[in-house]
């Protein structure tokens, strides 16, 4: 009995320290090396200085930046507690919040051409999304064109080069990402106050 349980020890402090301390920094080790950007979180820096990730949306509220989906995550797009909302579709709480947004997104887009795509008034499982669909930001490219005294068509065009295609030419579907969009807005047709 003594043999078998030192046995077991042994391969209890073996394969913890494979698997929780070697596998782990020889992972890390390679995703550093091949892979730098992502494995430092996808950082974006504007001006030297950084603004967010990639990977995770951001809050943006002025009538100049286009507008993510909304978030059910903490106080909004916290990854510390990544979350939806565990609302289901007989929910009246969820009813009213998606009626309430869809309300104030027609009032806040009222150039926008037909109704407000779901994604804008829907959290994402996550609650981090940082993308929204083609059309999502072309809803709003005349409510961003107005705000910035621009043609609509030079925001539809930015929109177009900012899309994202689909992993591998096949998996999900083209997208846009928010925050990478609204920094080439003010890269690209000058800067505004930032609606954050």
């Amino acid at each position: 009995m003594k043999r078998e349980l030192m046995i077991a020890i042994r391969m209890t402090v073996v394969t913890l320290v494979l698997t929780g301390f070697l596998y782990p920094l020889v992972m890390t080790g390679v995703a550093h090396a091949l892979f730098p950007h992502q494995a430092r979180g996808s950082i974006v820096f504007a001006n030297g200085r950084e603004v967010g990730s990639e990977l995770i949306g951001q809050t943006f509220v002025g009538a100049t930046y286009f507008h993510g989906r909304p978030s059910a995550a903490g106080t909004g797009y916290d990854p510390t507690v990544s979350t939806g909302s565990n609302l289901g579709p007989t929910s009246k709480k969820l009813h009213d919040r998606v009626a309430a947004d869809a309300e104030s997104l027609q009032a806040q887009n009222a150039l926008a051409p037909g109704p407000v795509p779901v994604e804008l008034v829907t959290a994402s499982g996550s609650g981090l999304d940082p993308h929204v669909s083609v059309a999502a930001a072309l809803w709003q490219a005349p409510r961003v064109a107005a705000s910035r005294g621009v043609p609509l068509t030079e925001v539809q065009t930015l929109i177009r080069r900012q899309t994202e295609r689909r992993a591998f030419g096949f998996l999900g579907e083209p997208r846009v990402n928010v925050l990478l969009l609204n920094l080439a807005l003010d890269r690209e047709l000058g800067p505004t106050s930032r609606g954050r």
